[in-house]
């Protein structure tokens, strides 16, 4: 009998400074019995700092071809790809195929990731935006994480504040700039 998904009821007030982006969310979040809480923890992250009209989780490995996160358009068109973790080139290469913005948070070594990424032929390398998202924080996170989890996140000038029950917890996203 195969594993079943854990679905995580994850309430959040947003306030994206640096984009104009002020939302109250209830997401319902998948996590396949393969997927770490280090990387649910980094893809619900990069959901809330991706916030836009059109955004959705894809249905994760029963569709391997998709990104984690995509924006579509009204006609169902992928404009943003967004992944997390570490892709690899040639599901980069696919991905800037397809979407005209392709985004990787990572919340493992980016230094490693990035030198890993050196030298492939991916297409529109150029146009690729990686960030690495604070490893601390996505480690607290996870320690405090449940199966319905509520908090606050304010993004101001790329910090990230996070309010959960009594507890304050801060990181950074960094941008980062792939050396292919």
């Amino acid at each position: 009998m195969a594993l079943q998904a854990t679905i995580y009821n994850v309430d959040v007030e947003l306030a994206h400074h640096d984009r104009a982006v002020y939302e109250s969310l209830a997401l319902r979040v998948a996590c396949h019995p393969s997927e770490s809480e280090h990387h649910l923890i980094a893809r619900v992250l990069a959901y809330l700092l991706e916030f836009r009209r059109g955004i959705a989780f894809s249905r994760g490995v029963s569709e391997p071809d998709q990104p984690a996160i995509a924006v579509r358009d009204p006609t169902g068109t992928i404009t943003s790809w967004i992944d997390i973790g570490t892709p690899d080139a040639g599901r980069l290469h696919k991905a800037s195929k397809t979407a005209r913005r392709v985004v990787v948070y990572t919340h493992k070594d980016p230094r490693q990731y990035l030198n890993q990424l050196a030298g492939e032929t991916i297409h529109r390398a150029e146009a690729l935006e990686f960030y690495a998202i604070d490893r601390a924080l996505v480690a607290a996170l996870v320690a405090r994480l449940e199966r319905r989890i509520v908090f606050s996140m304010s993004v101001t000038d790329g910090e990230l504040y996070v309010s959960i029950g009594t507890e304050n917890l801060t990181g950074t996203v960094v941008r980062l700039h792939c050396p292919t």
